[in-house]
């Protein structure tokens, strides 16, 4: 039997879960190297022999993207496996295109070869691109079946941001245990609203390991989906939302149209402030590729404390770090919350060091709003000296901070802190909650 020798690119999520799930002891693949792209840091590290299994003696390592064609030549690799998400589909064929061009082949797993079998019924909730607000709707979900005296586990997509190791199988049920596991703002912006709702959430490397604990905590289990990938457990009831600010790009990126066309239920979101056809473009494309979809319509609504106090205000927007970078969206809650009360945002722009300066580098499309990066302790560091440096040169009254981490709990603030947050609202369609129980009964 040949021994195929393989490399995985990714971005510290579903790379890992390829490996796991998929190659890890089947002895037809060897993989040599991990390549990372979108997280800062990641490629500083290496994938533990510990998780790795039999046939590695040592840790696999991570490589920056960049290298891919000296590594694949250097290793003479025969597959590349491509394993992250929210990418245009033009951006991915280009990437294809440099590793045949190189002499591998270019693999994408499907659901099929990825997916786990859970024991307890299952909903999955993705999307179709990043910060489209499933996890305002997985949030409410599983606060409904709380309420309803089910026991809900939240199974989060990855974020190993630090040692894998360590990260191999977490639990997140207190405030402490954010804080001993290191989370990255990244990490609480996911995690902190479950904990504050007293629901567990799972997240971590080995989503066998993952699926087999939550299962001893749940009646349910609910996938929260990161970026638009598709679900590592087999869903029974598939939903999916869909961003009515970026019609189109349900066709139009990877995988989120792999999403779109498999979908039990499409959820049109943020209708409220979508542009005019918007929704009957994404009804008309549901229509053509995924007839049988149930497809309602919802809106995120902003709740914002004390929202008097921002009139004629001048403050400085922080919104969701992953939503305005790779999600490319220009603004979040956060800045419809400054238009909607008559604050004044200011450019943080001028203001940024470090690794903030970088990302704005990067994301040229960002003006009056500051993405809440935090990836390391430097790049937290960063982002205060940024904050506390802008509101001072800025006169800035107030931070209108739309992150859903809690950043008054992770750094020292000059200027006062007001929260902006956003619920999920179904606007027409089949009650949601009715078709989840009909599963669960």
């Amino acid at each position: 039997m040949n021994e195929y020798q393989c490399i995985v690119m990714g971005a510290a999520g579903r790379d890992f879960h390829v490996f796991l799930s998929f190659l890890r002891g089947n002895p037809q693949f060897r993989v040599k190297a991990f390549t990372a792209t979108q997280i800062p840091f990641i490629d500083q590290r290496s994938f533990p022999r510990s998780l790795a299994g039999p046939g590695y003696p040592d840790d696999i390592p991570i490589y920056d993207e960049a290298e891919l064609p000296r590594l694949i030549h250097g290793h003479d690799i025969d597959f590349v496996f491509f394993a992250y998400s929210d990418i245009p589909h033009a951006e991915m064929m280009h990437k294809s295109s440099l590793v045949q061009a190189a002499g591998a082949s270019f693999v994408m797993l499907g659901p099929d070869h990825t997916q786990l079998a859970s024991s307890r019924p299952v909903v999955s909730i993705t999307a179709t691109r990043t910060g489209a607000g499933k996890s305002p709707l997985t949030q409410w979900l599983a606060r409904l079946l709380t309420d309803r005296g089910r026991r809900v586990a939240v199974i989060r997509h990855p974020m190993p941001y630090g040692n894998l190791d360590m990260q191999r199988v977490q639990r997140f049920a207190t405030p402490q245990d954010l804080a001993d596991q290191q989370c990255t703002i990244e990490e609480r912006e996911e995690y902190e609203p479950y904990v504050d709702m007293g629901i567990p959430i799972f997240a971590g490397v080995d989503y066998q390991a993952i699926l087999d604990q939550a299962e001893t905590d749940a009646d349910v289990v609910l996938w929260d989906g990161g970026n638009n990938d598709f679900s590592f457990i087999r869903p029974d009831l598939d939903i999916v939302v869909v961003d009515a600010l970026r019609a189109g790009h349900e066709i139009d990126y990877f995988p989120g149209e792999v999403n779109f066309r498999r979908a039990d239920v499409l959820i049109i979101s943020k209708c409220g402030s979508a542009a005019p056809g918007a929704v009957d473009g994404i009804r008309e494309r549901a229509s053509r590729y995924n007839p049988q979809a149930m497809i309602c319509r919802a809106d995120l609504r902003i709740q914002v404390e004390e929202a008097e106090r921002l009139v004629g205000q001048r403050v400085l927007v922080i919104e969701d770090g992953p939503t305005v970078t790779h999600g490319g969206m220009a603004f979040g809650a956060g800045m419809v919350a400054a238009e909607r009360y008559g604050a004044i945002p200011v450019d943080p722009r001028p203001y940024a060091v470090g690794t903030i300066s970088d990302t704005f580098e990067a994301n040229p499309h960002l003006e009056r709003v500051l993405p809440a990066m935090g990836y390391s302790e430097a790049q937290r560091g960063a982002l205060a000296a940024t904050i506390n440096a802008c509101c001072e040169a800025e006169q800035v009254r107030f931070l209108l901070d739309a992150s859903p981490a809690r950043l008054d709990r992770m750094m020292d603030l000059d200027v006062p802190l007001v929260r902006v947050g956003y619920r999920f609202v179904q606007l027409d369609g089949q009650p949601l909650e009715e078709r989840v129980m009909q599963l669960l009964e």
